[in-house]
């Protein structure tokens, strides 16, 4: 028994690391896609595969200053321990909170604007129409509050929160060292699955219908 629910907790310990990763959800940025409290699941493999793609939810570390520093609570020994045994098997996230989950914009080499005249962010001179997922005060039709004219380095990602106006993302934080990119080191991986609360199990919808007509960095540059 000692030896099977040893195999058990390598197993766990090894999808964890490797495949599968657990994170609970502590801001209202992407709602209405995910909500505060939700349980998700990251898928880790496939995207060092298969890449990334524009409409792809990932969680990632903090690139740098996105995050404000939180004072770490007392609790009792017991209580980490527990919590850090659970982490191992993929079943407890403790470091949500030094995560953060947004919504792909623009991927390496992608010419991001906003807005054009009608409030729409532009990928390579194509407008997308964000409205399928996108929340928005009564009254705002803009998809940025915040405008910017970026071009997505290399081995670099531009993200946005769902919950547009109430998301401190890559437009936020153009003024840290990292000037509002995501590195793709820092990515963890794509979230794919919302496990609680019970009553909203289900797939995470990354509307990658929304950039089908969005042409390669490349392909946009040609004459």
């Amino acid at each position: 028994m000692v030896i099977i629910v040893l195999i058990a907790v390598l197993v766990s310990f090894l999808v964890k690391t490797f495949l599968v990763r657990s994170f609970y959800i502590p801001s209202g940025s992407m709602e209405n896609t995910l909500l505060i409290n939700d349980r998700i699941l990251v898928d880790e493999i496939t995207p060092r595969f298969g890449g990334y793609e524009r409409g792809d939810v990932v969680v990632f570390r903090d690139p740098g200053g996105w995050l404000a520093p939180t004072p770490e609570p007392d609790r009792p020994p017991v209580l980490e321990a527990w919590e850090w045994a659970l982490s191992l098997v993929g079943l407890a996230a403790p470091d949500s909170d030094d995560h953060l989950i947004k919504r792909i914009v623009g991927l390496p080499g992608d010419h991001v604007v906003c807005c054009n005249a009608l409030g729409q962010i532009t990928v390579n001179g194509v407008p997308i129409d964000e409205s399928s997922y996108l929340v928005m005060p009564v009254g705002e039709t803009a998809a940025s509050a915040d405008a910017f004219d970026v071009v997505v380095p290399e081995d670099s990602l531009w993200v946005l929160g769902d919950n547009r106006y109430r998301s401190k993302d890559s437009r936020y934080n153009q003024d840290q060292p990292g000037r509002g990119f995501v590195p793709i080191d820092n990515v963890v991986g794509r979230a794919f699955l919302i496990t609680y609360p019970f009553d909203r199990l289900g797939g995470i919808d990354f509307h990658h219908d929304v950039f089908a007509g969005v042409p390669e960095a490349a392909e946009a540059d040609a004459p």
